[in-house]
This record gives structure tokens, sequence and C-alpha cells, in this order.
């Protein structure tokens, strides 16, 4: 269907279903700004108690192949801008969050987190692991896979940081792969 072919009525429907989607991306509790850990970050507006739900992370739902796909093309880009924002759902499905209205897709990773993902029914919300000081930034552990964990450098610079972004059940399987190498098995906690 052509842009021509679309009704007032088709134009105002897409407008509705945007503007929604825009608010499920903001939150009273956080606003974007720019982050020493990388880029742009999230931060606290207010504080925020443990438990609070913060945030949705939105975007488009995608199956596994077409997430694949898309992945690959991200980190195309990614290795000029540092961005690939595919979160997975379950075994079928993931989210793209590659839109300009998902503010969570800026939270920063961080081996200290203050946030945890929840996935309910096919959304991904953030909630506070503790406490939460206005003006903190937001971080969660993204919880990668220790395979590639030389393609994922972290940044977070938390007082635990392992130097890589891997999930903390994949330490161990770290540190034992960083013990042959010198001088990088001692940032491990």
């Amino acid at each position: 269907m052509g842009r021509k072919n679309w009704s007032i009525r088709d134009e105002e429907w897409l407008r509705r279903k945007l503007t929604k989607l825009c608010r499920r991306g903001q939150s009273k509790y956080c606003e974007i700004r720019g982050s020493s850990i990388h880029g742009l970050g999230v931060y606290a507006t207010t504080a925020i108690p443990e438990g609070t739900r913060i945030i949705e992370y939105i975007g488009e739902l995608v199956d596994k192949e077409e997430s694949e796909r898309r992945a690959w093309k991200q980190m195309e880009k990614a290795e000029r801008e540092g961005a690939v924002y595919i979160f997975t759902l379950s075994k079928r499905w993931d989210i793209d969050g590659n839109v300009p209205w998902n503010t969570a897709r800026l939270i920063n990773h961080s081996c200290d987190p203050n946030c945890e993902a929840w996935i309910e029914g096919r959304r991904i919300f953030l909630y506070a692991l503790r406490d939460i000081e206005a003006g903190e930034e937001l971080g969660f552990d993204y919880g990668f896979d220790v395979e590639n964990y030389e393609d994922h450098p972290c940044r977070c610079g938390s007082d635990g940081c392992v130097g890589y972004i891997v999930s903390r059940e994949q330490w161990p399987e770290l540190r034992k792969r960083l013990e042959g190498e010198a001088g990088r098995v001692d940032r491990l906690p």
C-alpha cells in the first residue's frame, strides 16, 4: 500500500500508534545525558526506590532469523558508532530496540548494575536492583556470552569491573581464559 492510497483515518491511526510508542519509551524516572562510560547514558531524574519499574525497553518484535540479519548490519555500523540494540526476548523472538523513541537502549552496561531487565510476556522492563540516587547513571548487566569477550571491552569503571561485558555468571570462565594472559587476571574481583 503506497502512501498515496492512505486515508486520513490511516494517517491518524499511525500518528496515535507512534505517539503511544514514544510515551512507552519515556519515563518520569530518567533522562538521556552524555556518559563517561560510552557516548550517551540514561540517568535518574529523581531518587528511585529498589524494585521500581523504571522504563520499558521498546522496539520491533522480530524473529531470530531477522534478528541475526539486523544484528550483523548493526555490528557493521557499530564498528564506527559502537552500538547494537538487539535484546533477546525468548528462544523464538528478539526486540530490535534501534528506534529513536527507545530511551532504554542507551542504558549502558555495568559490572555493578543498579538495574535489571525483566521479561514480562513479550515486553522488557528495567527495574531498580537497589535504591538509586537522583543523578546516578543507570546500568545493567548486558549478560553477554564469554565466547567473544574480546569483542566487548567494558568501560563501566566500577570497583568490580572485570574489563569485559560478560554476564556475572560467566566471570569464573572469563577468569580461566585470562589466567594465561599476564597482567589481565588481576582485574577480576
